[in-house]
């Protein structure tokens, strides 16, 4: 079942592109028509590719990566924060770093200022600076906060992006493709697909647009991530039926071992019984035979 429909894309106005003359020929198998000197993309396709990459975005999510959305246009800016936070996955909306994903170990070490500044702010620390000082230190934390806060969790490189506008986000897509790392966006007529690896021809100005494509999204990754928790639980009550039984086994071990040793226990007496009629008979012999030499 699509995740969504021809009409609600179509009520959104995830169908109008951008003026004629300002498209990119790279995007001519996505567009339907010309109207009023307007490319209409063809929504019936964009239906299918964000099928395709909800897919894709569903089995990454189950199998616990995590997925980075990046939109720091205007319309899309409040939208994506929203939406992506209740699934908990990183996202930037304020300006791309230069280096985000190039150079990660540094971005790391600006998350950990922020950290440092809190414990300094927790223990006291804090309160030993001139009054300039504290000013400055929280004027940066309020920096590092709004440019790196939704990323504070993402400790390694993710396993996905998500853009919003590909032209607006052209440094992020080129240090993904650098990196070996999957795209998939909302590409408009305007855009190169190139680098692009899981394209969705849509309108990327519209916030209907933007809204509907990426609650589609989101509504993927929520069910790749109650899969995951499924899993999880019912391999726990697996591991726990399995101690089960090998606690019987071990309970039923002393069993085994006490019915072999009585076992081996009759077999020696029977088998001294045995020897002890063999020895007295051949007692009884030897008197014998001494009885008649003697005769």
């Amino acid at each position: 079942m699509s995740r969504t429909d021809f009409n609600t894309l179509l009520d959104a106005g995830a169908h109008f592109g951008h003026l004629k003359r300002k498209w990119n020929p790279k995007m001519a198998p996505y567009i339907f028509m010309e109207k009023n000197g307007i490319h209409i993309i063809d929504l019936h396709k964009t239906v299918l590719k964000l099928d395709e990459a909800a897919g894709a975005l569903k089995n990454i999510a189950k199998n616990g990566r995590r997925i980075l959305f990046v939109a720091t246009k205007k319309q899309a800016k409040d939208l994506v924060a929203e939406k992506v936070a209740s699934v908990g996955m990183p996202y930037v909306t304020e300006r791309w770093a230069g280096g985000m994903l190039t150079n990660f170990p540094t971005i790391r070490k600006a998350v950990k200022k922020m950290t440092t500044i809190d414990k300094m702010n927790a223990d006291g620390t804090y309160d030993n600076f001139s009054k300039r000082e504290r000013l400055q230190i929280s004027r940066q934390r309020a920096k590092l906060e709004k440019n790196l806060g939704s990323i504070a969790d993402l400790t390694r490189l993710p396993a996905a992006l998500f853009v919003v506008d590909v032209q607006k986000e052209n440094n992020a897509v080129k240090e993904a493709k650098r990196l070996g790392i999957p795209v998939f966006a909302i590409v408009d007529t305007c855009c190169d697909p190139t680098n692009v690896d899981y394209v969705i021809p849509a309108n990327d100005d519209a916030q209907k647009s933007i809204a509907v494509i990426v609650d589609a999204v989101v509504a993927a990754i929520a069910e790749g991530l109650e899969e995951r928790k499924h899993e999880k639980e019912s391999g726990a009550d697996d591991d726990a039926e399995g101690a089960e039984g090998d606690v019987a086994v071990k309970t039923a071990k002393p069993r085994i071992k006490k019915a072999v040793r009585e076992g081996v226990e009759k077999q020696e007496a029977a088998v001294a019984e045995l020897t002890g009629a063999v020895a007295e008979e051949k007692k009884e012999e030897v008197a014998e035979e001494a009885k008649q030499e003697n005769e």
